[in-house]
């Protein structure tokens, strides 16, 4: 038996993509085989300055990436790179949260846990297209704004929950679908068919987000609306952008009040 804490955090500190993957579908099946616990008495998480990540890509601005159209094989690529960046990125996030709160019930680590499991799949499929392009993950320059807000949330589960998955990782929601038309409509059918599967598992992770965003609420006595709204003000200026998939977001848990939020953070 090991500690499942552990097992997070050698997970976080896996540096090659090919060890972080490794180590994600490793931990993932030994926790469905029952191989490893959640030990109650363990020491507080160490903090994490920054999870283990290879020397490329290399990380800018945002506003320095440059900007690139699908018509073009390295335009395809450059694309698809940058959503394997955000899966990568999202391997790290579910393994923060099991790793960095601790004292939660058994089904919020069961559901974390699946989450790593799947960003690692997805990862995978994508770096996997990416090669089959003539290109690897590292080729592209990428950002680093995902785990930005994982140390902006460090100290709080409930504003983990509300910014990281219902905010950042909510975004793939909105623009995955036009995504998707556009490389039909380009003839990509394979890279369309990876974000087929993507934005439907992705619906249940902002799923899982909004269930415990609710239940550390109820535990600290906040109303969630209020509260959500609240932390937009404070965290997701300029991260929000129009328009909202709607029905994708009410599947992932979020209600109409909610939705009227992201729509007046938005501008």
């Amino acid at each position: 038996m090991t500690s499942l804490f552990d097992a997070a955090r050698a997970c976080l500190d896996a540096a090659s993509p090919d060890k972080k993957v490794a180590c994600t579908f490793a931990t993932a099946a030994a926790f469905a085989r029952g191989e490893s616990i959640i030990d109650a008495d363990a020491p507080p998480p160490e903090a994490i300055r920054m999870p283990g990540r290879p020397e490329r890509p290399l990380l800018v601005h945002p506003r320095d990436l440059p900007r690139r159209g699908f018509g073009s094989v390295e335009g395809r690529a450059a694309f698809i790179h940058a959503v394997a960046h955000i899966e990568f990125n999202a391997i790290d996030l579910a393994w923060d949260a099991v790793y960095r709160f601790r004292g939660m019930p058994a089904a919020y680590y069961a559901d974390w846990v699946s989450v790593a499991n799947d960003e690692a799949r997805h990862f995978a499929m994508l770096r996997a297209r990416l090669k089959e392009l003539g290109h690897d993950y590292g080729d592209f320059d990428a950002h680093n704004g995902l785990w930005e807000m994982a140390e902006k949330t460090a100290g709080s589960g409930l504003a983990r929950m509300a910014l990281v998955p219902r905010v950042l990782e909510a975004r793939g929601l909105d623009v995955t679908p036009g995504m998707i038309v556009k490389l039909r409509s380009l003839g990509d059918d394979v890279t369309a068919d990876i974000l087929d599967i993507i934005l439907r598992e992705e619906v249940a992770h902002v799923a899982a987000g909004s269930r415990w965003y609710r239940w550390h609420c109820g535990r600290e006595g906040v109303e969630p609306r209020g509260r959500f709204r609240e932390l937009l003000r404070e965290y997701a200026t300029g991260v929000l952008h129009k328009p909202f998939n709607t029905q994708a977001r009410l599947e992932a848990g979020f209600d109409l009040e909610e939705l009227e939020s992201l729509l007046a953070e938005a501008g």
